[in-house]
């Protein structure tokens, strides 16, 4: 968020707001970092013990999908704060300044909407998980579905997050750590 801060209470609801996302955003990237590195290892030494002794770890592979899942599915928010998902930007770069903001509402506004309705969809699809377990670790189906509600959840508060500078001028967040059009590029 890049508003000035202000004075008295509107100062202090944004510092809050601002001390929350900093704590959210270092949640989701600490999990991502977390789940990534556990997939690794777990794939790594598996094969490994394969080759090696014609074992492997049988629910390695499980957990490392299940795994791959929720590092998809809450990945979705920071990568949408870097601008770093694929979008066709032609038209509000086109178009006079005020058309473009209005064409950025209506993106966040759709975005939004579907966030909201797969958080929505993905509550009822955990509801219904509950009986049905996983083939190898025998753990409820519920506990890798919650990854859809709780990721499109994320994805809208971090929408929020870069709402007024994105709709003010296009701009996404930087970060030393990802440049997404170097990414891209490569």
């Amino acid at each position: 968020m890049t508003a000035a801060v202000g004075s008295g209470a509107a100062g202090s609801a944004l510092s809050a707001v601002r001390a929350i996302d900093r704590a959210v955003l270092g949640v989701n990237r600490a999990f991502m970092i977390a789940a990534l590195a556990a997939m690794a290892v777990m794939v790594f030494v598996s094969v490994s013990l394969r080759y090696l002794t014609d074992d492997a770890i049988l629910w390695a592979e499980e957990l490392s999908r299940y795994l791959m899942i929720w590092l998809c599915l809450i990945g979705v928010g920071p990568v949408l704060r870097l601008g770093g998902h694929v979008a066709v930007d032609n038209l509000h770069v086109a178009v006079p300044p005020l058309a473009a903001r209005v064409l950025r509402v209506v993106v966040v506004a759709i975005m939004a909407g579907f966030a909201l309705y797969m958080a929505w969809a993905g509550l009822g699809y955990v509801a219904r998980s509950w009986r049905q377990t996983t083939p190898v670790l025998h753990i409820p189906f519920a506990y890798v579905a919650m990854a859809v509600p709780i990721g499109f959840s994320l994805s809208v508060w971090h929408l929020l997050m870069i709402l007024a500078p994105y709709v003010r001028d296009g701009s996404f967040e930087t970060s030393d750590d990802l440049n997404p059009e170097e990414a891209s590029a490569a």
